[in-house]
């Protein structure tokens, strides 16, 4: 197990580095001016720092058995770049499924409800999740793992492309639009994912692709919706609260189901 912790400390410490980066980019060109400040950027780094500790003590040991139990279907042909390629569409696919079920699913939203009452976007919403979601997640994933024979290399060179997506489409970086409606043809762009977390919940439950916006296409999910600096970010009808209450509200009684 030490060579894949290895991996995922070198993994987040390029995607400390990423998100330093694009923090820098925002506060020199701006999409929005800022609000919310350093308490909200504190909170949702509060979050991470729980979700590293969760990943070392249980996402990465029930990844890395899961790919050791996969069902060793895959010939010896089925190797190499292509391969690779191939496992990156299957999960980026995967994920858009689970994401689009986190929204669907009562019980699932209680948790993915943290990542949205974030009342603004920056790099630091990107790893602003639950770790009750987490953790499920990295459950459901070993299945997909289990049973499609994803070998552990490309979980991880996915990982690393999620995250960096993350912090790229979830960024208030000011992009010429050119690039940016070229861009959108492929990848989730920052504006694709805004109008993701615009506080309406027609616009929310809408734009679930991570990596490729091809999915959302496909599946008719792509909100006609176009991003406006005005639009209000978060939940509807809800407001932020404090770290100590995110953590607990998706236990509370009465909690809103979504």
């Amino acid at each position: 197990m030490s060579d894949p912790q290895s991996l995922t400390i070198a993994k987040g410490l390029a995607v400390a580095a990423w998100i330093l980066l694009i923090l820098t980019a925002e506060r020199a060109a701006p999409a929005v001016v800022r609000r919310g400040g350093w308490p909200r950027i504190l909170r949702n780094a509060g979050l991470f720092a729980v979700n590293i500790g969760l990943s070392r003590l249980a996402v990465i040991p029930i990844t890395v058995l899961a790919a050791s139990m996969t069902l060793d279907w895959r010939p010896d042909w089925m190797a190499g770049g292509w391969a690779l390629l191939a496992d990156l569409l299957i999960l980026d696919l995967w994920i858009y499924v689970w994401h689009r079920a986190n929204h669907a699913i009562p019980f699932l939203w209680r948790f993915h409800e943290i990542h949205h009452l974030d009342e603004f976007l920056d790099a630091s919403s990107a790893v602003r999740f639950h770790a009750g979601e987490v953790l499920m997640s990295a459950a459901v994933r070993a299945g997909v793992i289990v049973l499609l024979d994803i070998p552990l290399a490309s979980v991880l060179a996915f990982e690393t492309l999620v995250l960096v997506a993350a912090v790229f489409q979830h960024s208030n970086v000011r992009l010429p639009a050119g690039l940016e409606k070229a861009l959108s043809l492929v990848i989730v762009t920052p504006s694709i994912h805004w109008v993701h977390h615009h506080a309406v919940r027609h616009d929310t439950d809408s734009n679930f692709g991570t990596a490729l916006s091809v999915w959302d296409r496909l599946f008719a999910t792509l909100s006609p919706t176009p991003r406006r600096p005005e639009m209000r970010i978060g939940v509807e009808r809800l407001h932020d609260t404090g770290f100590l209450a995110l953590l607990v509200r998706p236990f509370r009684r009465g909690a809103d189901p979504g």
